[in-house]
């Protein structure tokens, strides 16, 4: 699924920025979500990832995705096994969103893969996919932008901002999101 091209479909003066089919599909989407699983209490996880399938999603096993998450696009959302969409996250997969096992998405945080041309006297909307690889965590109210690559175990910290690639076991924080220190696990006791 490709934006429309912005001159031709007027979007800086309100014109669409996808075709007719996509938005009808998106509205669709929003009302099957509002109805089905926004008001589901917490443990009815197997319910929401069911519904998130049926409308193209790809999940795995014992992922654990919140009633409040927002999925912009389902078609353009992977997740893997056993990983959580936290209270309030938002997708906003107008590209790809993959998201590893063991992975972590805390509340609030926004995967956002799409921009705009802002060299363009249109303002074209260009989208990148999001990558999260396994086992990272994307801390509370974090942004990760269009393009961003999070290497396995990777942490975005809270209200950090990260586009480009967060190196596999590091740990990144501010605005815009910098490397903090190396992650690593604690030997059992």
């Amino acid at each position: 699924m490709k934006p429309l091209e912005a001159k031709k479909s007027r979007a800086l003066t309100g014109g669409p920025s996808f075709s007719l089919g996509n938005r009808l599909y998106r509205a669709l989407w929003q009302v099957a979500w509002l109805v089905l699983a926004r008001w589901t209490p917490p443990p009815l996880h197997p319910w929401r990832r069911m519904v998130l399938i049926a409308f193209g999603a790809r999940i795995g096993k014992g992922t654990r995705v919140y009633s409040s998450a927002t999925v912009w696009y389902p078609p353009h959302l992977r997740i893997g096994s056993f990983t959580t969409l936290g209270p309030g996250v938002s997708c906003y997969d107008q590209n790809l969103i993959t998201i590893g096992d063991f992975a972590t998405v805390s509340q609030g945080a926004h995967l956002c893969t799409g921009s705009h041309d802002i060299a363009d006297p249109d303002f074209q909307l260009v989208t990148r996919p999001i990558h999260i690889g396994d086992r990272a965590w994307i801390a509370a109210e974090a942004f990760v932008g269009p393009g961003c690559v999070v290497g396995e175990g990777g942490v975005i910290s809270a209200r950090a901002v990260a586009f480009g690639h967060v190196e596999a076991w590091t740990v990144v924080s501010g605005n815009p999101a910098r490397f903090l220190k190396n992650r690593h696990f604690r030997s059992p006791a």
